[in-house]
């Protein structure tokens, strides 16, 4: 965003963001919270879920470096943002953020551009959760990973997994032992290298956007 500013524009954005640190596990906001700030993530990783009635919870998304949470127009969050890892933040207050898209056309575009972002991610979402299979899920969301760490100026391999394999689970709709069984198949065929727990190599990259392009 920062990059389609003039210099000048560039400080007045500056100058209403304030700088905040999370802990891991510590929540940012809650769903229902009143809507009154803009955060993009400047280190380390977020979920987005929603409590489901029956008490299941499903996370809608993960935040990495560069991405931005609250954009939707809402009076209220419509999710719970929770830090993965340790976080910092950049955080607009939303009436000022407006003021300023209404003065800087560049920035209004590319707001809207990210938002639009934000509605291709929940559309592709939905595809991994009604037509694939359990592999497909996870060959999609490793390539996910890797296409983000490339899209942020990080090395693709190997694939960093921050989030543990119950989230994992609650984002793909699998149990969490479907997502160890499934790593461990993908592993002893060969296709990924597990480095401890929290680091994937993927070896056969092509076969593997084969496998997520499949369609049950």
């Amino acid at each position: 965003m920062c990059g389609a500013l003039a210099p000048e524009e560039l400080h007045q954005l500056v100058d209403i963001l304030t700088d905040v640190e999370l802990s891991a596990h510590a929540p940012l906001f809650h769903e229902g919270d009143p809507a009154e700030h803009v955060f993009n993530v400047t280190r380390g990783s977020i979920k987005l879920y929603k409590l489901l009635g029956d008490g299941r919870r499903q996370i809608t998304g993960f935040m990495f470096p560069g991405d931005f949470l609250g954009l939707a127009v809402n009076s209220e969050y419509v999710y719970t943002a929770e830090a993965v890892t340790d976080v910092k933040l950049c955080r607009f207050p939303r009436r000022k953020l407006d003021v300023l898209r209404e003065r800087m056309p560049k920035l209004d575009r590319r707001l809207l551009a990210l938002a639009m972002d934000e509605l291709v991610a929940a559309q592709d979402q939905m595809l991994l959760l009604g037509r694939k299979t359990a592999e497909e899920k996870i060959v999609s969301f490793l390539l996910m990973l890797a296409r983000g760490q490339e899209r942020r100026g990080e090395k693709v391999d190997p694939v960093h997994l921050p989030m543990s394999r119950t989230d994992i689970g609650d984002y793909l709709g699998l149990t969490i032992e479907t997502v160890s069984r499934t790593l461990s198949s993908l592993r002893k065929a060969g296709a990924i290298v597990m480095e401890g727990t929290d680091r994937v190599h993927l070896k056969h990259r092509d076969r593997l956007e084969e496998v997520a392009a499949a369609m049950t």
